[in-house]
């Protein structure tokens, strides 16, 4: 009876997520896209999308705003204190500032070489860019706008997140890595090894047990202890996961899965982190962002003509259909 009664618990907890797509939100125009920052508390999504970012109202779905003429848009970073934003632009190699009233562009700040990632670290007001060619990350000051610094990470940064702490955290995709970075300082502190996890890219954070989430190219979750630098968990996940996110809410992970269309949940159930529930959305659907406010996930894809023919060797993609790009909001 006691062994009945413990499958029925874990089943109840495997069953009981009952997340799906619950509207999309069309952006149309044509370019692709990269990350996706939702602003739970002033209800905001903020949509990368070639040469310029959509400013999404997440209660009525309707695109409010743009800030437009960048240059290869990465990632958004949002100093709501400071009434600002800051967007990583990876052609140009720098970092476009943006007033988050008006949506008027204020300054263009230089960073290193192929800005990508880009996060707001609140304790020291510093924005740090992750420059994917360069292999280093650069320090801004928020208030002013100064470049203070830029220092290598030790290898091709991807996804970071800044915890609020005064450190933040980056996956090194070419080394399967992960550092943590002083943010005074700024310098790398720690290194670890995600081993068995290969070609980490999204990051997310539970700051309550202190554990990192890294999705893999290897259809894995690395989890991470912070305190130890070491992975105490690899959840399966879906193919060609690109973002992770966390709902300390929910006490959810998310890892949306771009080649094969899908969103895992991951759990922590019986004290270990597992899949407990694989959510259908739409191919190419490989970047997204976790409002904490609503518990709601937003994923960006669009749709997609034939695959062209590749020659030997050759890496194709399908092209995106024109005035098809659009926000998948997947909730309960």
């Amino acid at each position: 009876m006691k062994h009945f009664a413990l499958v029925l618990m874990v089943t109840a907890a495997f069953a009981a997520e009952g997340y799906h797509v619950l509207n999309k939100i069309k952006i149309g125009g044509t370019g692709g896209w990269d990350y996706v920052t939702a602003d739970g508390a002033n209800h905001r999504l903020y949509v990368s999308h070639g040469t310029s970012i959509a400013i999404v109202d997440t209660d009525t779905g309707s695109v409010v705003g743009g800030v437009s003429e960048l240059h290869g848009v990465h990632g958004i970073a949002i100093a709501a204190e400071l009434n600002k934003g800051f967007i990583s632009n990876g052609q140009s190699s720098t970092v476009t500032v943006f007033d988050l009233s008006t949506f008027a562009k204020t300054a263009e700040i230089p960073a290193g070489q192929n800005p990508d990632a880009i996060c707001y670290e609140p304790k020291t007001e510093r924005v740090f860019t992750f420059n994917g060619r360069s292999g280093d990350s650069t320090a801004i000051d928020a208030k002013s706008n100064a470049v203070l610094a830029t220092f290598p990470l030790g290898g091709k940064p991807e996804f970071c997140v800044a915890p609020g702490d005064g450190k933040l955290y980056d996956n090194l995709e070419d080394k399967s890595e992960l550092v943590e970075i002083d943010a005074a300082k700024p310098e790398v502190t720690r290194t670890a090894k995600l081993d068995p996890c290969d070609g980490p890219s999204g990051l997310a954070i539970d700051t309550k047990d202190g554990v990192l989430f890294s999705v893999c190219g290897n259809k894995m979750m690395a989890v991470t202890d912070i305190k130890q630098m070491k992975v105490i968990a690899t959840p399966a996940i879906g193919q060609g996961p690109d973002a992770a996110g966390y709902d300390p809410g929910a006490g959810l992970a998310f890892s949306s899965n771009g080649r094969d269309g899908t969103l895992t949940l991951v759990k922590q159930v019986n004290g270990k982190w597992q899949p407990v529930e694989t959510v259908t959305t739409e191919s190419g659907a490989r970047t997204m962002a976790v409002d904490t406010k609503t518990h709601k996930v937003y994923l960006l894809t669009a749709e997609f003509g034939p695959m062209p023919e590749a020659k030997a060797g050759q890496r194709v993609r399908p092209p995106v259909l024109p005035d098809t790009f659009h926000v998948l909001v997947v909730g309960k």
